[in-house]
Parts: C-alpha cells; structure tokens; sequence
C-alpha cells in the first residue's frame, strides 16, 4: 500500500511538470506522415500523447515518455519511478498485484484464460491456478482391446486410446496345427511362480496357477520335482545265535 501510494504521488509530480512541456512539445496544426507506420505483432496503432499523430504504442519494457505512450488495453502505463529525472520511463504494469502476466500477456484478477486446449487457468493475487482439460484416465487391457496405447490423434488437442493389435499369426498356425480350438480374442499369458517342492529329497510335486493351455483358462498345474536324492536306510545287522561267539 506504501509502495501505491509513493507511485501516485510521483506521477502527480511528474503530471505537473509534463502539463508544463506539453505546450511545448504538442504544435499545432499536426503534421504526420502520409502512411502510418507498420506496428510489430501485438503493438496496435495509437494516437500519440499530443492525441496528434498515429504510433505504435510501446509494449511491456519498451521505452515511452510523453509523445511515445504505452499500449493501454494491456494495462500498461509509463513508470517514472526507476527512470533519472527529466529522462523517460518504461511501459510497466499499472498494478503488478491486481493481475498475471503469462507468455507476454497480462491478464486481471478473476480473469480466465486458456494457455493451451489442454489447461484452463484463472488470474488470482498476482498469480494463477490451472487445471487440466483433458481426461488423465487409465484403459488397462481388456479381451477385446488387449494392448491400450495412448497416442496424438492430428486435429485434436487432448490424446486418445486406440487398441493396437499385434500380429498373432503364428500364435495361430501353432494353434491350428496342434489341432487346438482358436480362441476369439489373442490369449494374454499369466502364471504364479512354481511352488517350493513338496518333498525335501526324492520325487516330490510343484504347483503353480496359469491359463498358457489352449482354452486360455485359469488352472492348476503339476510338475515333478527333486532337491536331492534321499539317504540309503541303514544296514540290518545279522542276528546273533545263541551259544554264539563273536
């Protein structure tokens, strides 16, 4: 609040003393070029100070002074107040708190803006809140859509999910060949890690659950397994007869 009220002091100060040179500067009748000058991009055509002539009003950093202004509908005014006296100022913001400056552009407080298709984002103290316009949703894969893929699609903003199909040809022809019935959709393998052993020396079993069969159905499957050979049992020592002698 100190910082406003020191500006507007300023600039009244200054306003007195360019009222002075106005006269002097400002001679009627005006005198302007035949054709108006070309402006660079976002710098629109204005009267200059003396409301005399046509220029290019003057964009955010840019030098101005009294004939040279700033572009108004952007909110830009001529600061004075880092500038030596008697020199000119630089186009600036009218209120840096009162709005959001965002590639270039300012915009005020409250004001909502699309930066891009993909966020949308609102003006507020200064600084800005965006959210996203587009759906950041999850396709995990289904039978009839096994392998979800995001992409770009040209001509439109936000990406969408597209079922890429991979070659199952010859998953097929083995099928076939094996005399198997061909499923509708490609089988998607998955099975658990094979179970410790049953036994812990000999022959025992391992289980494990998977669908890799030809019906792509959840089973149960069994296989053999060994750690290691078990010990021979101890041998029987002979009977001892009696009346016998070692």
């Amino acid at each position: 609040m100190r910082l406003q009220l020191e500006k507007q002091l300023l600039f009244l100060s200054l306003l007195c003393i360019l009222s002075k040179v106005c006269a002097q500067l400002c001679r009627r009748p005006c005198y302007c070029p035949w054709v108006p000058p070309r402006c660079p991009r976002g710098s629109p055509l204005v009267l200059d100070g003396c409301g005399c002539c046509k220029i290019c009003a003057r964009r955010l950093g840019e030098p101005c002074d009294f004939l040279h202004i700033c572009d108004q509908s952007q909110g830009l005014v001529c600061d004075y107040s880092s500038a030596p006296a008697g020199t000119g100022g630089t186009c600036n913001f009218e209120d840096d708190e009162e709005g959001c400056e965002v590639n270039g552009r300012l915009y005020r407080d409250g004001e909502v803006f699309q930066p891009s298709c993909k966020i949308q984002c609102r003006c507020s103290d200064g600084g800005f809140n965006c959210i996203p316009l587009c759906q950041e949703d999850v396709r995990l894969p289904t039978p009839d859509c096994p392998y979800p893929r995001r992409v770009e699609i040209p001509g439109k903003c936000c990406p969408e999910w597209i079922c890429e199909a991979q070659d199952q040809q010859l998953l097929r022809d083995a099928r076939a060949a094996a005399g198997a019935p061909l499923l509708r959709y490609p089988c998607q393998e998955w099975s658990t890690e094979w179970s410790p052993c049953s036994a812990t020396c000999g022959l025992g079993l391992a289980t494990r659950v998977s669908n890799q069969n030809h019906h792509c159905r959840l089973e149960t499957q069994r296989r053999l397994c060994s750690l290691r050979a078990c010990p021979a049992p101890p041998a029987a020592f002979p009977a001892r007869g009696r009346g016998g002698r070692l």
